[in-house]
């Protein structure tokens, strides 16, 4: 049992995602210095080299742009993620509730006997067709 007695729910959508807690109607990233505060950020010797050759290659005009764009790219795998995980939630439902097929070595043989039996019908209306 979980908290309150309820049972946990399997929903990892929102599992480790800071992300998910976020106001995103309030923030429009498609906007430079669009977020709602400002923070500061320590780079690494490493990380402050490579924005600055950025900079001096003309990829970047400031380092500030080098985080935007990290954090641009670290929302944009996020959000992913929680998709990805919320459509391996539909699909463990979908199970569940009795879809799909079980695979096993004679599954996969019927069902390679399908596709070429459809491949060759489709094969032979297309010529019939052309005749």
């Amino acid at each position: 049992m979980g908290v309150g007695g309820q049972e946990p729910t399997k929903d990892r959508s929102n599992s480790n995602c800071f992300f998910n807690d976020m106001p995103w109607k309030a923030v429009d990233s498609t906007i430079p210095y669009s977020y709602p505060q400002n923070m500061e950020v320590q780079l690494t010797p490493d990380q402050q080299a490579f924005a600055q050759q950025a900079i001096k290659t003309g990829r970047l005009h400031h380092e500030d742009e080098a985080v935007r764009e990290a954090l641009a790219l670290w929302e944009s795998r996020e959000r992913t993620r929680s998709e990805i995980l919320a459509m391996v939630d539909s699909a463990e439902t979908s199970l569940a509730q009795g879809a799909g097929r079980m695979i096993t070595e004679q599954s996969m043989i019927e069902l390679a006997n399908e596709v070429k039996q459809r491949g060759r019908a489709r094969f032979s209306d297309e010529q019939v067709a052309r005749s």
